[in-house]
């Protein structure tokens, strides 16, 4: 059997793809990159927001026409999407063949055997207990890779539908972690990128204690050149964390907090459990600690209750703030959440609005950052040769892969995807950096 997977949505999910793909290679089965001639195709899905789910039934129909055109055989739709609406999505999309749920990745291969014997594949485990141990087959470049250290969420903040998708909070053994590590080391990973819906909690579930700071300074020891952090809840981020940030050069002074909001009412109403003045002070600490910080954040616009005032309050804070990074999202009502239930609902042509004027506020913020660097020497992680810009492109410790920008640079000589170099800054264009490689 020949099998393609597409994976869309977050780095979470993408290492649940590569599970998969791992135990159906493990089966005797081929995988392909390419839907075109496969004997089935499984889609993993992204189900959070509205745009997300767009998206997964875009490439749903994407999918069905390759096999009206007998280019594709069968078609299995896997994750968020499909645990979210289990039984509307084959009664309303007939194109998909059959669907599995967050809690039933392992049971891939019988289900695509399922599939190929003509049978509809309809399997939803336990989202509480999963298996996230296991064998993986990295897509991402070679000097890149994830490392989920938990799955699932014990937040219940009122606008998110995660902890219904994915389940209660639950982080994998350090030895584990540290297995898994070493073999992506050892197969010359150089950037590992620490993931989980909340890496701050990670271990409080299996060791009764907050075990980051400790599962970091192992990391440390492997020969990894640049480790990365996603995502640092701020209530969460404590000194001893941030001491290990400091004292381990690996680790990069590089944080994606999601704060969402800035208004106490807001964030009141969102369920988050800081307020203005512990946020605004754990960032002051994170600057004072960490020389060169970058941080990115999430913020949602138009959450119910969101007026003029509040809104100004999230502008002037982004202002003062100036935090480099920050993904800006227009509040989706999801049904399912308390948020979608909540009086005073934001119209959505003045939460859009919002957002663009948000993108364009920190589009200066970003500007200015970005200005500061020219003349600067940084070390960039090379991504290859662009042939469209006639130059290699690489990116610096400010820069997460897919989220953030890029660094295009000139060299004299062969630069091979993986080496780390010294870049001179000399320009900047549209949210990127220019420069030529140092000798």
């Amino acid at each position: 059997m020949k099998v393609a997977f597409v994976s869309l949505g977050c780095a979470k999910n993408l290492v649940n793809t590569e599970q998969m793909m791992a135990l159906v290679r493990s089966a005797g089965h081929e995988i392909t990159a390419q839907p075109e001639g496969a004997d089935a195709a499984v889609l993993n899905t992204c189900g959070f927001i509205d745009s997300a789910k767009s998206e997964a039934i875009q490439n749903i129909l994407e999918l069905a026409e390759l096999k009206k055109e007998g280019k594709l055989g069968k078609l299995l739709v896997t994750g968020c999407l499909s645990q979210r609406y289990q039984d509307e999505l084959m009664e309303e999309l007939p194109e998909v063949d059959g669907v599995m749920g967050t809690g039933s990745y392992t049971e891939i291969v019988p289900a695509l055997e399922e599939l190929m014997a003509g049978g509809t594949p309809h399997r939803f485990g336990d989202i509480d207990h999963t298996e996230e141990d296991g064998a993986r087959i990295p897509s991402t470049p070679s000097y890149t890779a994830y490392l989920k250290i938990a799955e699932g969420c014990d937040h219940r903040c009122a606008f998110c539908i995660i902890p219904k998708l994915r389940g209660r909070y639950r982080s994998r053994t350090m030895e584990s972690l540290l297995a898994e590590a070493k073999a992506l080391a050892d197969a010359g990973v150089k950037e590992l990128i620490v993931i989980a819906q909340d890496i701050t909690r990670y271990g409080i579930d299996l060791y009764h204690k907050r075990m980051l700071g400790e599962l970091l300074t192992e990391l440390c020891k492997l020969p990894f050149h640049w480790i990365r952090l996603h995502y640092l809840y701020p209530d969460d981020l404590d000194d001893a964390l941030i001491d290990v940030i400091a004292r381990e050069p690996k680790v990069l002074n590089y944080i994606d907090i999601p704060l969402q909001h800035i208004n106490d009412g807001i964030l009141k109403r969102m369920c988050r459990r800081s307020t203005k003045a512990e946020i605004l002070a754990l960032l002051a600490k994170l600057r004072d600690r960490l020389p060169g910080l970058v941080l990115r954040t999430s913020l949602i616009c138009g959450l119910p209750g969101e007026g003029k005032a509040e809104f100004e309050e999230l502008c002037e804070f982004l202002r003062e703030a100036r935090i480099e990074r920050a993904g800006i999202f227009q509040f989706s009502p999801e049904e399912g959440t308390p948020a979608a239930e909540m009086e005073d609902q934001v119209d959505a042509a003045t939460a859009e609005r919002r957002v663009e004027l948000v993108v364009e506020l920190q589009s200066r913020v970003m500007d200015a950052f970005n200005e500061e660097r020219l003349g600067e020497c940084l070390e960039v992680l090379c991504e290859g040769f662009d042939a469209e810009m006639g130059c290699y492109v690489g990116r610096t410790y400010a820069d997460s892969p897919d989220v953030d920008g890029k660094v295009y640079f000139t060299a004299g000589g062969l630069v091979p995807a993986g080496a780390f170099v010294w870049v001179r800054i000399t320009g900047t264009s549209d949210g990127d950096l220019t420069g030529e490689i140092e000798e």
